[in-house]
């Protein structure tokens, strides 16, 4: 997948960077565009705001060719994200060591819910050996179901380790935080695809920083987020 930045009256490296600041940092759009107004580099509030609709997802996409393997010991809880005033459900998980396997925007706290986010997290990490999860029954009802079709499908050998221990599950609510202050910034979103944009944005950096990007050059954080528009 190429990200494709033909038709944008500010080059790539503009956009970039102030995608970058707006994802890594607590900086509104509109400080974002003050911080560049001052380098005589005009855009609005507004045009940042698409930029990361636009784009954030597609580079989160690009990263997930290049994440590195992560351990098959899962912490899984959800959180709470607010958009256009309602409360909806944010599922996430992160492995032992706190590196962030897969996250999911739901509308609902139920089984089917639980289900599709770990069917996402399985297609793009495999499947887990062991899953901490909270006193959730839909979760632990969605890994059954999981169970089931492993079973079903001769797969005995792998099927998913179901712990519910709270204490276990530190590792997964402290690296909420990021989300939460990112959420707090921006007092909810106004709209689910502002919202999933964002979050898979946050998700990304989140993961450059943890050093999750497998690459072989010498490369910081932020050279390493500008390279996956290359």
């Amino acid at each position: 997948m190429l990200i494709n930045f033909s038709g944008r009256h500010f080059p790539q490296d503009i956009i970039m960077q102030a995608l970058r600041y707006y994802l890594a940092y607590k900086l509104s759009y509109r400080e974002i565009e003050e911080i560049f107004a001052e380098r005589n580099i005009h855009f609005d509030h507004f045009t940042l705001n698409r930029w990361v609709i636009k784009y954030a997802p597609q580079h989160e996409v690009v990263f997930r060719r290049k994440k590195r393997k992560v351990s098959g010991y899962w912490r899984m809880d959800e959180t709470y994200i607010k958009i256009k005033g309602k409360w909806v459900y944010y599922y996430r998980a992160v492995d032992k060591f706190g590196a962030v396997i897969d996250f999911y925007l739901s509308e609902t706290r139920d089984e089917p819910a639980a289900r599709a986010f770990f069917d996402k997290a399985i297609k793009s990490n495999g499947v887990p050996d062991k899953v901490v999860i909270d006193k959730s029954g839909a979760n632990a009802a969605a890994l059954d179901t999981i169970n089931i079709r492993l079973w079903l499908s001769g797969y005995m050998l792998f099927m998913i380790e179901v712990l519910a221990v709270k204490y276990l599950n530190n590792v997964v609510e402290q690296s909420h935080r990021k989300v939460k202050e990112k959420v707090h910034q921006c007092l909810g979103w106004k709209s689910w695809e502002g919202a999933e944009s964002t979050l898979a944005g946050v998700e990304l950096w989140s993961m450059i920083k943890l050093g999750q990007m497998d690459t072989t050059a010498n490369m910081i954080p932020w050279e390493q987020f500008y390279s996956l528009a290359d």
